[in-house]
């Protein structure tokens, strides 16, 4: 701070508004200095402000359509305030004179066809740089419903207008192919003094044009770029106009979707001529894009020579805004974000590859307007871009070598893609006027002044008190649905029950259940938490009380670092990954004579410790004792009796196993689980690691094993597993998912259970908790204590097939086909093949399957459950 203070004691402030020919602002125009790499961008009302030393300097007003101003200022020196207010003009886009024939196309297609073959050039052109990047994101609410759904209150807190706003401001830097690190400066949350912002510069990319295929966060399948090598199939273009621009020619495209039904763009795309490189955009999505709760999404893009090499052009500036609605709220918002300061700047190439020249137009006459290449000539004149991977690795090398001398971002560790460090959101108001490079309208400026004037009240107990009054009243509809939570702000504490459904159940070894349980959460002002959860769980006609507890402590504030334990008494089913949720089963019991859950009794005390040692290794460390008995069925009663079905014996069923009884068992087992995810990238925060993913596939292995002879266990057996699993992006296609899970018992056994074979979840009813396990399985019927393999695969389209059918497509359904193997000694080769539709409703999905036994059906059956 002292070191910068003697040149901002130099400096000066510019600021004013742009405006169009309408005297409107233009919001988020782009305000550059000529020939360096300071840059800023207007707000939503069009004004900007500039921070600059004293001298003379050139400025450059932009918005994308428009004709650029060049406006010279002095910057005087000292404190000094100078405002300068620019109007611009609509660019005049002028169509030449050119020879159309019946069979030619617009031009637009021939301009469009050579941006595609420069494509991969101008993606790569540059192999590395570092930028200062300013973000600001801003979230309003415009209107709100009485009750969510009908059934959901509100929150005291949720009123009209800004529920978010935030800035940062951050270094990062960038390299081929696509490694970000970036290190926030500074941070600012409107109404929270220590809140952190969630902007992050590797976001932006995601919204890169000169990939094929578009993938932002916000969208499951992508959107095609308009310059994509298959764009021509998805989009129709027209040539709006050119107009000269700084020594070069401008082409203005208006991009039309072919197809409504396409996941494409519509709007404007500015080529420059000659190097075929996209100059700005301004393109949109409507409710055609199948985006949940989005009514229309504008992107703009303003791109700008590095500094000092023509030839490299880097983002500028780019706003993303949207009109929202849905569960009855409607509201709009933006992330706008200002790129400037552009240093070690390392070109691909010390000069763009040569063009090839045109071939040679034969007119009859001279002065004969000139006539269009067709496809086929534009084709020959594509880039000579071999050996531009190899140029690329060569140039990524040396510039890291380069940096390895100064370089602020060496701290950072293996895929870490964002830090912040503790402080950043201590600078005061003073700080954020400075160095801010987008003024705040009055709208923010007003949400800042009243929320942080504000924060000490609402953050004090009588505001958090009568907040949690108003949070806390009881409504029936909610424990129904959802249970019920009484919380504590100040002391930032809760206590939950769980919904009807799961405090009153039904079984016939326990008859009606109360499942009386209470979950206490106490979390700290460094995001450390500790839950512990009480439960009495009696049955009536058992006549049983079986008391638990269950604790978890998070031990690091930022850390994965987890301890737990669960002891006391408990009932449990055979297979504790079942799908067989105790709601389902209650109906199925008595409804339709079906008591699919099988339960035992289990005593004793379990202890889990989770960590994460090194970035993308999890490690799950448990060690329990049980005692563990057999229980049978003490009621029939039922709601509704199928005649010449009565309920089944307490016993599973197996094909291995003929006798799944066993009375009594002590069992003493220790426990080790690794999951590793190669090259995971991750957000490091003071709050916490926040991971991103990785190309890479998770791999799992894990052990378990059980001991005899201590506290009396009789069990010995020792089970060991590998698996692998991962999602794949198939671009418009959607997305694959798939798990490989492959082990099997090994060593001497003694005193195995059912209990402890290897059970693969499976599901006898309608409906299902998870479309990823097996569904059409019997429970326990292929369970095994020998080797095994078990597969799952499914692959989400996405809408690619039923967008095309157009009442479908409002219905914003989407297919899904899945595929589930299992070999066993005694199931030979099991196979489940299944098709579905999921989004129905938004929040349903419905699933055909067919299962078979060494290729002979066994059945089809629906299944239905969740599907997001």
């Amino acid at each position: 701070m002292l070191s910068c203070l003697p040149t901002w004691c130099r400096a000066g402030v510019i600021k004013g508004t742009v405006r169009g020919a309408d005297q409107q602002g233009l919001a988020f125009a782009n305000v550059a200095v000529r020939g360096s790499a300071t840059s800023t961008g207007a707000n939503e009302q069009g004004e900007y402000q500039l921070r600059l030393a004293a001298g003379r300097y050139e400025l450059v007003f932009q918005y994308v359509g428009y004709r650029p101003q060049v406006q010279p200022v002095r910057v005087p020196g000292g404190d000094s305030l100078l405002t300068v207010n620019v109007t611009l003009q609509a660019e005049a886009y002028n169509l030449g004179e050119v020879l159309v024939k019946s069979s030619d196309r617009d031009p637009a297609y021939a301009i469009i066809q050579q941006a595609q073959q420069w494509r991969a050039y101008h993606r790569r052109e540059v192999a590395a740089y570092r930028a200062r990047i300013y973000i600001k994101a801003l979230g309003r609410i415009d209107d709100t419903p009485a009750k969510i759904m009908g059934l959901f209150k509100l929150g005291p807190d949720i009123k009209k207008g800004i529920f978010y706003l935030s800035e940062s401001l951050s270094d990062f830097s960038f390299t081929q192919p696509n490694v970000v690190k970036e290190r926030m400066i500074s941070s600012r949350v409107s109404g929270d003094s220590r809140g952190l912002s969630f902007n992050r510069a590797s976001a932006g990319r995601n919204l890169g044009f000169y990939e094929n295929l578009i993938k932002p966060a916000f969208s499951e399948r992508g959107f095609v770029s308009p310059i994509a090598a298959n764009a021509m199939l998805f989009y129709k273009y027209e040539l709006v106009g050119s107009t000269p621009r700084g020594g070069e020619v401008v082409h203005k495209i208006r991009v039309i979707p072919r197809r409504r039904t396409d996941p494409v763009f519509s709007g404007y795309i500015y080529i420059v001529d000659g190097s075929w490189r996209i100059h700005s955009v301004d393109l949109s999505l409507d409710q055609d894009a199948q985006i949940d709760y989005v009514d229309n999404l504008t992107i703009n893009q303003q791109y700008a020579p590095a500094p000092g090499n023509p030839n490299v052009w880097l983002i500028q500036s780019q706003q993303v805004r949207a009109n929202l609605s849905g569960l009855g709220f409607k509201g709009s918002g933006y992330i706008t974000a200002v790129l400037s300061n552009y240093a070690n700047v390392v070109p691909t190439y010390p000069a763009p590859p040569e063009p090839k020249a045109a071939p040679p137009v034969v007119t009859e006459k001279p002065d004969a307007p000139v006539g269009q290449e067709t496809a086929a000539q534009i084709r020959k004149r594509k880039p000579d871009l071999r050996g531009l991977n190899a140029q690329v690795r060569k140039k990524v090398k040396q510039a890291q070598r380069d940096s390895l001398k100064n370089d602020p971002f060496a701290s950072m560790g293996r895929g870490e893609v964002q830090r912040i460090e503790k402080g950043v959101n201590e600078r005061d108001s003073a700080y954020w006027d400075a160095i801010r490079p987008v003024p705040l309208t009055a709208e923010e400026q007003k949400d800042y002044r009243v929320k942080d004037s504000t924060e000490v009240i609402r953050k004090s107990r009588p505001y958090q008190d009568s907040l949690d009054k108003k949070r806390n009243e009881f409504e029936f509809t909610s424990l129904i649905l959802g249970g019920y939570t009484h919380q504590n702000t100040f002391k930032k504490q809760s206590v939950s029950v769980l919904p009807v459904a799961q405090i009153f159940q039904y079984n016939t070894v326990e008859g009606v259940v109360l499942n009386a349980q209470a979950i206490f959460n106490q979390r700290t002002d460094d995001r450390r938490y500790f839950t512990i959860t009480p439960t009495l769980r009696y049955g009536f006609s058992s006549e049983a009380l079986n008391p638990s507890l269950s604790a978890t402590w998070q031990l690091h504030p930022a850390k994965l670092k987890q301890i737990s334990v669960v002891a006391g008494r408990t009932i449990e089913n055979f297979d504790k990954n079942t799908q067989l949720t105790p709601a389902i089963n209650t109906f199925y019991t008595l409804y339709l004579n079906r008591n699919y859950a099988k339960l035992y009794r289990r005593d004793g005390a379990e202890f889990t410790y989770l960590t994460e040692p090194v970035n993308g290794l999890n490690l799950r460390a448990t060690a329990g004792y049980f005692d563990r008995h057999e229980l049978a069925n003490t009621t029939d009663r039922l709601i509704h009796d199928v005649p010449g079905r009565a309920f089944t014996p307490n016993i599973p069923l197996s094909d291995e196993l003929a006798d799944t009884g066993f009375g009594r068992s002590r069992i003493l087992t220790v426990g080790l689980s690794l999951d590793y995810k190669p090259g995971q990238r991750y957000i490091n925060r003071p709050d916490g690691k926040f991971n991103l993913g990785s190309k890479w596939p998770t791999f799992n292995v894990q052990g378990r094993a059980a001991l005899p002879g201590l506290l009396g266990a009789d069990v010995r057996y020792l089970l060991l597993q590998a698996g692998v699993r991962d999602a794949v992006p198939l671009g418009l296609l959607g997305t694959s998912n798939f798990r490989l899970n492959v082990g099997g018992f090994v060593g001497k056994q003694e005193g195995m259970t059912f209990i402890d074979y290897r059970h693969f979840s499976g599901n006898q009813t309608l409906l299902t908790g998870n479309f990823s396990y097996f569904q059409l399985l019997d429970y326990y019927r292929f369970s095994t204590n020998n080797a095994y393999l078990e597969a799952h695969y499914d692959h989400h389209f996405n809408g690619f097939f039923l967008n095309y059918v157009p009442l479908l497509r409002k219905l914003k359904w989407q297919e899904v086909a899945s595929l589930n193997y299992l070999t066993t000694r005694q199931a030979g080769h099991y196979v489940e093949v299944g098709v579905g539709l999921e989004h129905i409703l938004k929040v349903f999905r419905v699933d055909f399957y067919t299962a078979l036994q060494s290729g002979e059906r066994l059945g089809t059956g629906f299944r239905v459950g969740f599907g997001f």
